[in-house]
């Protein structure tokens, strides 16, 4: 099973993998804005096929037609900025109907909602450009609200244009002080509100069946969805054309497409400017291509604009992680091309010469993503790339580098296939089961070590984050059942499920192509200790305090499949002693530590900005808040450079991309180490509490 093929999460898939964006795409007329044969026959076949086969097993009845019913208006309107309070009276009407609407395929109440949506959408974009015209007075001391998912509805039609007048006057004043002109201002933002109601009109009845159907998917749970004709064929691009793109998975956030991280290997992550939680702002084509706000499009719009043939061009404008919208955006030029599995290959290195480690040296490997080359294999190749054979060569590499014990790097790892879990798990452990599968029927099915060679038997730490998944989280559950090493690092993302997709053609007879797909949850992964990886993760058995908050990951959904447990698989194990005291000696060691301050005060600093739900539009206020919030940020920052031994740099430097040079690198390679080389530490720590005949015996057994 192929977790990367079958996860869509896999959207970086379509992030310029596909041609060049299409041609101009036609205005839709309300007419034209009714259910087809097709979308009826979707959705009895969809409804069936959830009730039939999904892992979790609901009941589509009134109280869940209210959830599909609530998840559909904040699908259409999630920041509460249309619709008006009389609007969801109105709707009401639909709250306990959606389940027999499916099962008798009566869409007409879905797309009544989304014909009134569009109606809301032309009046509020035509109420911002008329107040575009106008003058603002930014001495006025009020406050705008731009997160508005907790908020009432607006109770009439007034109380929107009060609050246009302030997401306009925002917008405004967020461009004036990044430095914009007062015409380009304007210009700017009369291209984003007429993008807005551009897009709203381009939807048509396959895009609002769509809407409708992931509201009722994703009701059930957050990695069910349904995919239309369109959405499947683009997929279906991108994975032919062998991940050409330029490697970022994005998703939408309020009005703003976020970056959820970068996959190893592509454009970005070689690149290195692109990171976790930047929001992209703008997109242009080649060096000198004019550059096109994107605030407020659809996530599949701004896919368009940045994909694109190999080797071509395209320029981001992205506003930082943690950054308030009247922060000064950076410009990114990015070189499409393919995500090289080289580029992806697990590497290592040896660490030494570092405080902390008791004269030893720490084997580090890395491994980004849990790969395999299917095809090559396909062939008949016996020398295809995997995880597992790069990592056996690199364990025979440490071992002529005399290593004390290895560290295997995580972080950032969001999974892959899932026989290179299970065949890795197997280089560490003499034999066993590695996880167990349940899938929809109950029926609970044991991976096991391939292999009963145990290539490594000696000390051994795995550092995961907050990023760490699926196929990951497998490894290094196991890894800790087994009490075969250490987990260290932030608790894990939380994806125990297992995904597949369905081609609904299939259900009816002679038809292809006409219906779409269903992404379907059809199983859990299960630790060899009975616990999901669900949900709760991988704890750390030495955790980093690195995480502020802990919303993210699984944990982030509302409607997150729960953790849960089945019988324990026997298993044989290392029996590795107490990390008592060495969180003692971690804790104490990094309360002096620079390089955990500066993570902990950036993750501080990040974590007040998402609390945030509100703005000052007092121009000397905001202006005063920016600078502080920056300043706060320099200071940090060079704390941390003096630390490392680089000289500080000043407000202006750190804005301007021009000013950037070689110790820039140098940063962002200290910041890497941090946590890399506190892993070492505590291996070290590991080894040296042992007993000396322990780990002779150990050494002995391996090098």
């Amino acid at each position: 099973m192929h977790l990367l093929k079958r996860s869509f999460l896999a959207l970086w898939l379509l992030i310029g993998l596909a041609p060049a964006a299409p041609g101009r795409v036609s205005l839709v007329s309300e007419q034209d804005l009714t259910p087809h044969r097709a979308n009826r026959q979707a959705a009895l076949i969809m409804t069936r096929v959830m009730e039939k086969y999904h892992y979790k097993k609901v009941e589509l009845d009134d109280a869940f037609s209210e959830k599909i019913f609530k998840r559909y208006l904040d699908t259409l309107d999630p920041n509460r900025s249309f619709f008006t309070a009389k609007d969801i009276e109105r709707f009401q009407k639909y709250r306990h109907q959606f389940d027999d609407a499916l099962h008798e395929a009566r869409l007409e109440g879905a797309f009544e909602i989304f014909r009134t949506y569009r109606h809301r959408v032309a009046e509020r974009v035509d109420h911002a450009l008329r107040l575009l015209k106008r003058g603002f007075d930014f001495t006025r001391d009020e406050s705008y609200r731009f997160d508005r998912e907790d908020a009432p509805w607006p109770a009439d039609e007034a109380a929107l244009d009060e609050l246009w007048r302030k997401r306009v006057k925002n917008d405004v004043l967020s461009l004036k002080l990044a430095g914009k002109p007062m015409d380009k201002i304007r210009k700017t933002l009369s291209q984003r509100y007429e993008g807005i109601k551009r897009r709203t009109f381009q939807l048509n009845a396959n895009d609002v069946f769509q809407l409708f159907a992931n509201a009722y998917a994703m009701s059930l749970e957050p990695h069910t969805g349904y995919m239309s004709p369109r959405s499947s064929e683009n997929f279906d691009i991108g994975m032919r054309l062998s991940l050409e793109g330029i490697g970022a998975v994005l998703k939408t956030d309020n009005e703003y497409t976020v970056v959820q991280r970068t996959v190893p290997g592509g454009p970005a992550a070689l690149n290195g400017e692109l990171k976790r939680g930047d929001r992209i702002v703008g997109v242009a084509q080649g060096r000198d291509g004019k550059m096109v706000d994107i605030v407020g499009w659809r996530l599949q719009d701004v896919v368009q604009r940045i994909r694109g043939p190999k080797d071509s061009i395209v320029r981001l404008e992205v506003l930082p992680k943690g950054a308030i919208g009247d922060a000064k955006t950076k410009e990114i030029t990015l070189v499409r091309n393919k995500v090289k599995l080289e580029d992806q290959a697990a590497k290592s290195k040896v660490i030494e010469d570092i405080g902390g480690l008791h004269g030893l040296r720490i084997g580090v490997i890395e491994i980004p993503t849990f790969y395999r080359d299917f095809a090559t294999e396909a062939r008949g190749d016996p020398d295809f790339r995997s995880t597992t054979r790069d990592v056996r060569k690199l364990l025979k590499k440490l071992r002529g580098q005399k290593v004390d014990g290895i560290v295997i790097d995580l972080r950032g790892n969001g999974g892959g296939a899932l026989s290179e879990a299970v065949e890795l798990t197997g280089l560490f452990i003499p034999e066993g089961p590695v996880v167990q599968v349940r899938d929809s029927s109950g029926d609970v099915n044991i991976e096991r070590d391939p292999d009963p060679k145990q290539v490594y038997s000696g000390p051994l730490a795995v550092l995961v984050d907050r990023n760490s998944a699926s196929a990951s989280e497998i490894f290094a559950s196991a890894i800790q059942d087994y009490k075969r090493g250490l987990i260290l690092g932030e608790p894990t993302f939380g994806k125990g499920t297992v995904q597949t997709l369905i081609d609904l053609d299939r259900f009816v007879p002679n038809r292809v192509g006409g219906l779409g797909r269903l992404r379907l949850t059809m199983a859990q992964f299960f630790r060899v200790n009975g616990g999901s990886t669900q949900y709760r993760g991988v704890v750390p058995d030495v955790p980093f305090p690195t995480v502020i908050e802990g919303d993210y990951g699984e944990r982030s959904y509302d409607n997150a499949l729960p953790w849960a447990h089945i019988k324990p698989a026997h298993i044989k194990t290392a029996g590795l002693g107490s990390a008592s005291q060495l969180l003692d000696d971690h804790y104490q060691r990094i309360s002096h530590d620079p390089g955990f301050a500066y993570l902990i005060e950036s993750e501080k600093e990040l974590a007040k900005a998402r609390k945030r739900k509100s703005l000052s539009l007092l121009e000397s206020k905001r202006r005063k808040e920016w600078k502080e919030r920056e300043e706060r940020q320099l200071a940090n920052r060079n704390r941390f450079r003096k630390a490392v031994g680089l000289p500080p740099i000043s407000l202006a430097q750190s804005l301007e991309e021009a000013d950037a040079d070689d110790s820039d690198e140098k940063e962002s390679d200290a910041v890497r180490a941090i946590e890399i080389d506190e892993a070492a530490r505590i291996l070290a720590d590991f080894i040296k509490s042992c007993e000396p005949p322990v780990m002779t015996a150990m050494r002995k057994k391996d090098w």
